[in-house]
């Protein structure tokens, strides 16, 4: 019984981080809109299952880094409020890790998305 409490406090922890991601970074936010896109559009585009598995790694991956480069960054604000070159380093990097991933989830979402957003227009016409 003991075991199961202490699986219930960290999972309340997990939701507190992630309800502070929430409410208190946008590019969290940002991340969770263009994820809801993403979902909208393969219901729409009636996308196959293989593509659902690439979209949702993307988007739970995506989320897991923003989380991560948040906690980067307040570890590295509790540790000093000075500017500090090391400090600017370490934020400019995980934010760099986070660019690099975007790069890799516009890629997914265009090879996904593209091919059947110019067969949707095609048929408009």
């Amino acid at each position: 019984m003991n075991q199961l409490r202490r699986h219930h406090i960290s999972f309340r922890h997990a939701f507190e981080g992630i309800s502070n991601a929430v409410t208190t970074q946008p590019n969290f936010k940002i991340h969770i809109l263009f994820s809801l896109l993403a979902v909208w559009a393969g219901i729409y585009f009636r996308i196959a299952v293989y593509e659902w598995l690439f979209l949702s790694l993307t988007i739970f991956i995506g989320l897991g880094f923003e989380l991560i480069n948040t906690a980067i960054e307040h570890v590295v604000d509790l540790i000093t409020k000075d500017y500090r070159l090391e400090a600017k380093f370490a934020k400019d990097t995980a934010a760099g890790a986070m660019f690099i991933y975007t790069l890799g989830a516009i890629l997914v979402a265009t090879l996904i998305f593209l091919p059947k957003i110019i067969i949707f227009l095609r048929f408009r016409n």
